[in-house]
């Protein structure tokens, strides 16, 4: 099943249940995925989806430092509400072994040799890590294995 299916059956189970919150949450995922598809003249795809989705999170997450650091803790609440119902679409996050192995195999497989050859050991990872791995703290221990080189 395609995850933009799975989306729509969600949001069928949230009307249902008539959850406010994981429906609207449901509603704007779906709302911007048919955006990058206007936007970019394409199908959505799943890894597409997981990239959305992804961006998603990443708003919801500087949302809720913003709103803790200003004291609207009822507001931080219901953005981490929207994280965990967005979380449920995405995939499995990658231990620290599993990341730290697909970073030695990339870094093997592009022939990377100094931190020159970061962007290639990044491009290799990307689409392996999309989604189930934050990619700014990738690229730090990427850097960190580069320069132990």
């Amino acid at each position: 099943m395609s995850l933009l299916s799975q989306l729509k059956d969600e949001m069928k189970t949230a009307m249902r249940a008539k959850d406010k919150l994981r429906l609207g949450v449901i509603r704007m995922a779906i709302s911007a995925i048919k955006l990058a598809e206007i936007d970019h003249k394409t199908e959505a795809t799943d890894e597409n989806i997981i990239v959305i989705l992804t961006k998603m999170v990443k708003q919801r997450k500087e949302s809720i430092k913003m709103f803790t650091d200003g004291g609207r803790d009822e507001l931080a609440e219901k953005e981490a509400a929207e994280v965990s119902a967005l979380s449920f679409f995405m995939p499995q996050p990658l231990s620290a072994e599993e990341i730290n192995e697909l970073i030695s195999k990339a870094i093997v497989e592009s022939g990377a040799a100094s931190m020159a050859d970061m962007g290639k050991v990044m491009a290799v990872l990307k689409p392996l890590m999309q989604g189930k791995a934050d990619m700014g703290a990738v690229s730090g221990q990427v850097r960190a294995a580069l320069q132990g080189l």
